[in-house]
């Protein structure tokens, strides 16, 4: 008898029975495994919350560690009234301090060019009779366009083929219909600003009706007194003129540049009135880059407390780098930089900054008025009366806190830093669970098959002296 199926000849329930002996040497290891796994799992969670944090604490502390970053310079503009928008301006770190009282007088403009009145009586005329021609539009050693036209190009045509030429450089035409005996006049404007940058358009062909449309290449071009050539802005700063290409003003004032958008307004006398720009500190700025440092810092160490905490009962959970030498070492860094005094400042340390550390390690801006004032008293007098002190405290090259600490964190964060070290191990950890479980996996096939077969004897014995007995009792 020929047996597929275990329990099949004897009735017993061996498939179970193989079931049960497989779960029992399957599930013990199985549950180490995964309790591997978790415990594997989590650690590299961790890890990568952590770094993180101090990734995003090393960004804070880098907009504090350069001089050129802590010392910014702001720009103040006093107009004469706040209906007035003569200029904005930028400053680099590196502008001095200073004020100075600004006149637009005039704004950079480019060419501007009408035809004669009279040159055309209607937009729809033919700018040639017959033939053929060629304007060419250009900016002295500049870019340059051509526009063919013939007896079918009119006024209107040739203001369309002008504003949409794939070449044109800034030269927008315009038609204006006077409605008197002037006729339509074409405007010619040029967004290349500045003196010595005046639009000339050449009639190429010397076809005389194209004079009518061009300054240069024929006998009878548009008028002088048509013709408005680019113009430099200018202004005084401290009563000496300066003067631009265009409206921006760059290194008139060393590392400052100013734009001017429109022309200074003037008194009942018609003086012009000046607009007051000064370079200053960027307290606002900075000030930010201290919230954001302590937020920081503090964000690293309630991660820190929450990843290294043990369990305060059987019901609650420690963390997943629960007592971690490498977190610990971390926070006690961070904590011993933060508390060293600069020798190089005026100000010593954060506590002269307003900031302390709190009962938890935790950053504060605090409320604690030791004779000098409360914390927020004494950042608003340190970013007042010390900012060369504070970018000391933070940026002395070899003692500056933003230095140091940038340095302690990126050993930690960089790309061969210790906490990517840690996880490169876990992660050939976990790997090695992989292998694991891969061998159990095999382990078990190999099991189960040793149990059919030692039960698949059993069963066919079973089955044998089954038929053997139903025999001998079928004799009787």
């Amino acid at each position: 008898m020929t047996i597929q199926s275990l329990g099949v000849g004897s009735g017993l329930a061996l498939d179970d029975l193989v079931q049960q002996l497989l779960d029992a040497e399957r599930l013990p290891k199985e549950e180490r495994l995964n309790a591997k796994e978790e415990q594997i799992e989590a650690e590299i969670s961790a890890l990568g919350q952590i770094k993180s944090k101090l990734s995003d604490f090393k960004d804070a502390v880098d907009d504090l560690r350069s001089d050129t970053d802590i010392n910014g310079r702001e720009p103040t503009i006093v107009n004469p009234s706040e209906d007035d928008d003569v200029l904005s301006a930028e400053a680099s770190s590196s502008a001095l301090r200073g004020s100075y009282d600004i006149t637009v007088q005039q704004l950079a403009s480019g060419s501007r060019i009408t035809t004669d009145a009279g040159a055309f009586t209607s937009s729809t005329d033919p700018v040639l009779s017959s033939g053929t021609g060629s304007l060419t539009f250009s900016i002295p050693g500049g870019d340059s366009f051509t526009i063919n036209v013939d007896s079918s190009t009119s006024l209107v045509d040739l203001r369309e083929a002008i504003n949409s030429a794939d070449d044109n450089f800034g030269v927008t035409a315009n038609i204006i219909d006077t409605g008197t005996a002037e006729g339509p006049r074409l405007v010619f404007l040029s967004e290349e600003t500045g003196e010595g940058n005046d639009l000339v358009i050449n009639n190429d062909t010397g076809a005389a009706e194209l004079d009518r449309l061009s300054t240069a290449g024929g006998t009878s071009n548009i008028s002088a007194a048509n013709i408005e050539s680019a113009k430099n802005a200018i202004a005084f700063v401290d009563g000496i003129e300066v003067q631009s290409e265009s409206n921006k003003f760059e290194n008139t004032i060393q590392n400052v540049t100013f734009d001017v958008n429109e022309i200074s307004p003037k008194d009942n006398a018609g003086n012009f009135l000046s607009t007051t720009l000064k370079i200053g500190f960027d307290k606002e700025g900075l000030e930010q880059k201290i919230r954001d440092f302590v937020d920081n810092y503090n964000a690293i160490i309630d991660e820190i407390g929450t990843l290294t905490r043990y369990g305060e009962s059987e019901l609650e959970e420690d963390g997943a780098l629960a007592g971690d030498s490498l977190l610990r070492g971390i926070q006690s860094g961070l904590s011993s930089i933060i508390g060293d005094n600069v020798s190089t400042s005026q100000l010593g340390g954060l506590f002269r900054l307003g900031i302390e550390l709190d009962k938890d390690g935790k950053l504060e801006i605090s409320s604690s008025d030791f004779g000098i004032g409360s914390g927020e008293d004494r950042l608003k007098d340190a970013l007042e009366d010390n900012f060369d002190d504070i970018a000391t405290l933070f940026t002395d090259e070899n003692e500056g806190i933003a230095v140091r600490l940038y340095d302690f964190v990126d050993e930690f964060t960089s790309s061969g830093g210790l906490i990517s070290l840690r996880e490169k191990t876990a992660k050939e950890n976990r790997e090695d669970v992989y292998a694991d479980r891969e061998t159990l996996e095999l382990r078990m096939f190999s099991y189960e098959q040793v149990l059919r077969d030692k039960y698949l004897n059993l069963d066919q014995t079973v089955a044998q002296l089954n038929q053997t007995s139903s025999a001998l009792l079928a004799a009787l």
